[in-house]
C-alpha cells in the first residue's frame, strides 16, 4: 500500500512566526493542509480536513468542537506513525493540554509529523511512498 508525503516544517515558523504575519490564518491552513495529509497519507484515515476546519474555526461558539478536533488530529497522526511502521508516539492529550499552553499543539503534532517524514528520509511534498503496514 502506498501513500503521499506530507511536508516538512519548521516548528517555530508553523507554531508562531507564520501566524504572527498573517495575523493568525497561517494557523487555520496549517490545520487543514496536516489533517488532508493524514488522508492522502493512509486512504484509511478517517479524515475530513474540512470538517476538521470547521471545527476550530467556527466550533469555538459550541466551546466543545475545537477540543475534540485537535484530539483527533493526534489521533490521527499516530495512525500514521503506526502505518509507517513506526511507534505511534504522539499522544492527542498532550495535544489537546498543550492547546491550553500558548497553543503549543501545533508545534508539538507538526514535530511528530516530522518525525514521520524523516523516518522516509524527507521525501518531497507528494511523493508517493510505500506504507509498512
Amino acid at each position: 500500500m502506498t501513500g503521499r508525503a506530507g511536508k516538512y516544517r519548521n516548528l517555530v515558523l508553523v507554531w508562531l512566526i507564520w501566524p504572527l504575519i498573517t495575523l493568525g490564518i497561517y494557523h487555520y491552513v496549517w490545520y487543514y493542509k496536516i489533517n488532508r495529509e493524514a488522508k492522502e497519507f493512509d486512504a484509511r484515515i478517517d479524515s475530513s480536513p474540512l470538517t476538521s476546519l470547521l471545527a476550530i474555526l467556527i466550533g469555538w461558539v459550541l466551546i466543545v468542537p475545537p477540543f475534540i478536533s485537535v484530539f483527533n488530529t493526534g489521533k490521527r497522526i499516530a495512525q500514521m506513525q503506526r502505518a509507517a511502521g513506526m511507534q505511534a508516539s504522539c499522544n492527542p492529550w498532550i495535544g489537546l493540554l498543550l492547546v491550553f499552553l500558548f497553543g503549543l499543539h501545533s508545534m508539538y503534532y507538526q514535530y511528530e509529523l516530522n518525525t514521520i517524514w524523516a523516518h522516509y528520509g524527507d521525501p518531497a511534498e507528494g511523493e508517493r511512498i510505500r506504507l509498512a503496514v
